[in-house]
């Protein structure tokens, strides 16, 4: 590389908190916070990690996040664990941020998009005339879209794609420099992959983060061949982890972390069709081994609070979260694969909004409590069933 890499120096971890009980817990967060809004250091500039689910178009809700949160400024991003769409998101930004800033990490986020929209139309498989007419941007009718769901179903890829041609390989040649990526020391880049062999995440970081890196932990098996890294064949990250949450532990500094969720944990009705139920049970799969990290995340900090481990290297991990509620819900995962511009522009605002609204509900939270309560979801299965927003003491 022809520039120099300048060695960042990270602030040191937050302190671990003695034991205390709830209702002090509340008292504490709430005096904390207005004592931040009275003298003004909520302004300031506050670390923070992303987590990035996959969900292909739907990563465009996750590119709105993104763009809001670098238009605001507030918030410094410290490391991003991304999967599938994620991990595209994550790679541009780094790529933009090796030597530009925000205004250049937005174009190029957009840039990215387009490309995918562009590339997209030489697609036989896209919205009929009537689902336009209608706003309808589920493809669940188009008979392109059914054959191929179909084919996905029925034959292998290794069958009715024997030259495993993949376009989002020749997107992520074009728009990312990955020499870029490895020289950017703005951001840390975790993506995750499946190992098929032992079925175990792998996370790439570092100069390990490579074109193939990207396109394996995008790698669905009904559709693609897998992808051989080092001898090793690797499927959709999503199986192990969207996304992975240790590397944040391990690695970076800020103990905040903010999931990007696009997936839904809950849906009403029962599944009755062969796709709906291969719908759901992606949906459930793709959402366990993140609730597990979630779960023991949550576990370790009722540990500190009520101080059973001190003396212990561990510290408080404070949870947020962006979804996209029930503009993501009502979707059809078919939708997934409509990457038409204005549908990609409407879930980019849609991330937009929801970034806008968590920065002003919850940027003085950041570096002081979580904002999400995991418990509910595990413990109460009908009224609760859902990583929940915790309740503002001062409300």
């Amino acid at each position: 590389m022809s520039k120099s890499r300048k060695t960042r120096k990270p602030g040191k971890p937050s302190a671990v908190k003695g034991a205390t009980s709830k209702a002090e817990d509340v008292v504490r967060c709430a005096t904390e916070r207005k004592g931040r809004r009275s003298n003004g250091r909520s302004r300031k500039s506050r670390p923070i990690n992303l987590g990035l689910q996959g969900g292909g178009a739907h990563g465009a809700f996750s590119w709105g996040v993104l763009d809001r949160i670098l238009e605001d400024g507030r918030l410094e991003i410290e490391g991003i664990s991304g999967t599938s769409a994620g991990a595209m998101n994550a790679v541009v930004l780094a790529d933009a941020l090796y030597d530009g800033g925000a205004d250049e990490a937005r174009q190029r986020l957009y840039n990215f998009w387009r490309t995918v929209s562009t590339e997209s139309m030489k697609s036989p498989i896209q919205r009929s005339a009537l689902d336009i007419f209608f706003q309808n941007w589920n493809l669940d009718h188009n008979p392109a879209f059914i054959f191929y769901d179909l084919m996905t179903r029925l034959v292998s890829p290794y069958d009715f794609n024997p030259l495993n041609i993949d376009p989002l390989r020749a997107i992520l040649d074009k728009e990312v420099d990955f020499d870029r990526v490895h020289g950017c020391d703005k951001i840390k880049i975790f993506v995750s992959a499946t190992n098929v062999h032992t079925g175990r995440a792998r996370v790439f970081s570092g100069k390990d983060v490579s074109s193939d890196a990207v396109i394996a932990s995008a790698c669905l098996p009904f559709i693609f061949q897998a992808v051989e890294i080092e001898n090793t064949p690797y499927w959709d990250g999503g199986y192990m982890g969207n996304p992975v949450l240790h590397p944040f532990i391990d690695e970076c500094f800020s103990p905040d972390v903010l999931l990007v969720q696009i997936n839904p944990v809950r849906r009403e009705g029962t599944p009755t069709s062969a796709r709906e139920i291969m719908n759901r049970v992606n949906e459930i799969s793709f959402n366990g081994s993140l609730l597990k990290e979630l779960r023991m995340v949550e576990f370790v900090n009722k540990c500190l609070r009520r101080g059973d481990l001190k003396g212990q290297p561990f510290r408080e991990i404070f949870l947020h979260r962006i979804d996209g509620g029930s503009g993501l819900e009502a979707l059809s995962p078919s939708s997934k694969v409509n990457a038409e511009w204005l549908f990609l522009t409407h879930l980019r605002d849609l991330g937009r909004a929801a970034a806008k609204k968590w920065l002003k509900d919850h940027f003085d939270d950041v570096g002081v409590n979580s904002t999400i309560l995991v418990e509910p979801y595990f413990h109460v299965d009908d009224e609760a069933a859902n990583i929940v927003e915790r309740p503002d003491p001062e409300s």
